[in-house]
């Protein structure tokens, strides 16, 4: 089967939902409708939840009940207060675009979009330019691509509105309607940004996660576009993000000397990451195993030796450990305030049968990449595969088989967070048939993966393209070739504030599943353990993971498949 094929299929038909569970709405604690900041929920005056940072997408095919507390492109993009629509993106349906802008408004929004396709002969640039030419308030912006092999991955919405606030979005969706359908995607957005006219950018430093941070390394990065964007850098400098909670992560095209960045300064790809990371703080871990899970859609051909990816799995380790109890188990208490742990790392990725079973079949593969052809990339196999999990954990390279129910052990009815002595707490996160497109990066305390110390949500896959090389041998530079954009959260930046500080609270950060905020079960579990805060982070997989098995192999999009998918299309 080519690729060809896969692109080519689009049609929609629901497939059955293969016992997948119903979401218990009525165990949730303060649903709430979706709003443009994390919801704050006071359970009692001692307790307070606080609902995801990041919502999933809205899947057509899933029932209502799998869809609980997700967003859609028309919620995004549909309030007639919308004036200016900035669309970073790779791939652009423009007629789509429109359409989810409100109906009476959508001829005044002024709609740019920022593309990477630099070759002026591209098939691709000449529809995106001949659909541009049917709305007078649309213009293309080309962004600057001195690097033969990178993209403009980048995956940003900045809304200027009439009520003088503006909005930043970051998600994991290109603006092509099937990305948009039925793919397990994500978003992150902030709250609504006063305008502030008297407002000026000062040349000072700011602490990493704080608004003024996100900010200055926003304007950064649109510096980093030259003068196409000074009209929306010049506005954004007038706008409070004093209200965000989140610490912006990018990518763009450069050279930098990993040795000499300075926390006062903004840094790209993986070295600014691990800028990033040494200032958030880290859980003591209960057993001494700090898990990472590292789910992308797509994974490049990095290096037959594995060095890149140890690279990074050391920047996502961090270096710092910060110990918020008093009871640290004797196995750690080496140092009373920092100590380095290695963490154990997944990644996760879909093989042959998630994608035949996923909704949209096997037209959702060809969005999803790794190449297993040449002798290389079948050595960076080698080396990845102790490290991959199944997207889908009753998926198999052997049909028929459950591989499931081979290592997890269902929770009881009563409590599903508490599955019984030497069993796995399993739970659902309802998209296992929604094809993953998103790219989440999560590291939990220790390996019950109950307790999140960080997580973060990117346009960025595994590639050196994305997140830059090792050093160069002779400059020591790291070279970065493509946009990238994305963001990192973690407990105590979203629960805490100042008063909260001075009483010394514990804020914690939960995985939650089919909605945003946690079960009664895991408020309970976090309250007997101290928290005062709780924050929920919705999980776009199921738990516990499932480690490949030796007969399975990542889904190939180029590779040929003797079995149909689920449509019975090959």
């Amino acid at each position: 089967m080519s690729s060809a094929r896969l692109r080519s299929l689009d049609c929609v038909i629901t497939p059955p939902d293969n016992g997948m569970s119903r979401v218990d709405v009525s165990a949730s604690v303060g649903v709430k409708e979706y709003s443009d900041s994390p919801i704050q929920h006071e359970v009692s005056p001692e307790l307070k939840i606080i609902s995801s940072p990041i919502k999933l997408t809205h899947i057509k095919d899933l029932s209502p009940t799998k869809n609980v507390d997700t967003v859609s492109l028309s919620d995004l993009l549909g309030d007639p207060l919308i004036k200016e629509c900035w669309q970073f993106n790779y791939l652009f349906d423009v007629d789509f675009i429109m359409r989810h802008l409100d109906e009476d408004t959508r001829g005044l929004v002024q709609v740019r979009i920022i593309h990477g396709l630099w070759k002026k002969e591209d098939i691709n640039r000449l529809a995106l330019e001949e659909a541009a030419q049917r709305y007078e308030n649309v213009q293309l912006i080309t962004a600057y691509m001195p690097e033969p092999f990178g993209t403009h991955h980048s995956k940003m919405m900045i809304l200027i509105r009439q009520d003088d606030h503006a909005q930043v979005v970051i998600h994991t969706a290109n603006m092509i309607s099937q990305d948009w359908r039925n793919m397990c995607q994500a978003v992150w957005r902030s709250p609504l940004l006063p305008l502030d006219p008297t407002k000026t950018m000062k040349n000072q430093s700011h602490p990493i996660g704080s608004g003024a941070r996100f900010q200055m390394d926003l304007l950064q990065y649109l510096k980093a576009y030259g003068k196409k964007l000074t009209d929306l850098s010049d506005q954004l400098v007038k706008y409070d993000f004093s209200h965000i909670r989140a610490a912006f992560i990018a990518s763009t095209p450069c050279r930098q000397d990993p040795k000499a960045i300075i926390p006062s300064t903004t840094s790209w790809g993986w070295p600014g990451l691990k800028q990033v990371l040494q200032h958030v703080p880290k859980s003591a871990s209960q057993d001494g195993t700090p898990n990472v899970n590292v789910q992308v859609s797509s994974v490049a051909t990095l290096d037959r030796t594995g060095d890149w990816l140890q690279n990074f799995f050391s920047v996502l380790s961090g270096s710092k450990v910060e110990f918020r109890s008093k009871e640290v188990p004797p196995s750690l208490a080496l140092d009373k305030t920092t100590r380095r742990e290695k963490p154990k790392f997944h990644v996760i990725f879909p093989v042959a049968d998630t994608i035949r079973r996923s909704l949209d079949g096997y037209a959702s593969g060809g969005s999803i990449h790794w190449k297993l052809q040449s002798a290389a990339q079948q050595a960076q196999l080698a080396y990845f595969k102790p490290y991959l999990c199944h997207w889908a954990p009753d998926s198999s390279s052997s049909p028929g088989s459950s591989v499931g129910t081979k290592v997890v052990s269902k929770a009881s009815a009563d409590n599903p967070y508490d599955p019984g002595p030497g069993q796995l707490m399993f739970r659902e996160a309802g998209r296992r048939r929604a094809a993953p497109h998103i790219k989440t990066y999560i590291r939990f305390s220790d390996s019950s993966q109950t307790n999140i110390d960080w997580a973060m949500l990117t346009s960025a896959n595994l590639s050196t393209q994305a997140w830059g090389s090792l050093p160069g041998k002779k400059d020591g530079k790291v070279r970065i070739s493509s946009w990238e954009t994305g963001v990192v959260v973690w407990p105590d930046l979203l629960g805490l504030e100042r008063a909260i500080k001075e009483e010394r609270q514990k804020v914690s950060m939960v995985p939650t599943f089919g909605q945003d905020v946690p079960r009664h079960e895991q408020v309970d579990m976090m309250t007997k353990e101290g928290a005062a805060i709780i924050v929920g982070l919705r999980m776009p997989y199921d738990l516990p993971l499932v480690p490949y098995a030796d007969e399975d192999e990542p889904w190939c999009a180029t590779a040929e498949h003797e079995l149909p998918d689920w449509k019975g299309i090959f």
